[in-house]
């Protein structure tokens, strides 16, 4: 099968996207949020916020299967005004390690530049080694900042992480 990165348009399934996000976050904070909270996700949690104002998503489809979905805007923090936010990036598991989800991460990055941002920065969750090393191997690195949050009931700390730039352009590990 052909993959094809493209934005969600008009008509697209968003209970499908939500799926993406449902089904990763069940796999990938397994261990690191309470398994009752994961459990308890209900189907199309992220409908509302695929179409807000100033969100960019992307799909990432294997034929015509929703598979994957990164969502970015402008930064939602005020210290940060004029930075890029890359505000998720999820696969479904089975689709994990094949090199998809640095492509994803990559249109991603470039859909900001297109909106004008040349300094981009994510979050990710303390513990979430797999994720944090993957973006280290995209380029990003820890900013010193974080953010204490509640996730079902339980306290974590997300990281945030930056893309550090060496001129103009980002440049991505091929």
């Amino acid at each position: 099968m052909t993959m094809e990165i493209r934005k969600l348009r008009p008509g697209d399934d968003l209970f499908a996207v939500s799926r993406v996000y449902e089904e990763s976050w069940r796999e990938a904070y397994r261990g690191l949020l309470p398994q009752e909270y994961l459990d308890s996700i209900p189907f199309g949690k992220w409908v509302p916020y695929l179409e807000q104002a100033g969100r960019e998503s992307l799909l990432l489809l294997e034929g015509e299967k929703i598979v994957g979905t990164a969502s970015c805007c402008a930064s939602r923090m005020p210290e940060l005004a004029g930075w890029g936010e890359i505000a998720s990036i999820y696969l479904l598991p089975e689709y994990w390690g094949n090199g998809w989800g640095k492509a994803l991460l990559s249109a991603a990055v470039k859909q900001l530049e297109s909106m004008g941002y040349r300094d981009l920065f994510l979050w990710v969750l303390e513990g979430n080694q797999r994720a944090r090393a993957f973006y280290e191997r995209m380029g990003f690195r820890p900013s010193g900042a974080y953010a204490e949050d509640e996730i079902g009931g339980m306290p974590v700390r997300e990281i945030q992480y930056r893309l550090e730039r060496t001129d103009n352009l980002c440049r991505l590990p091929k």
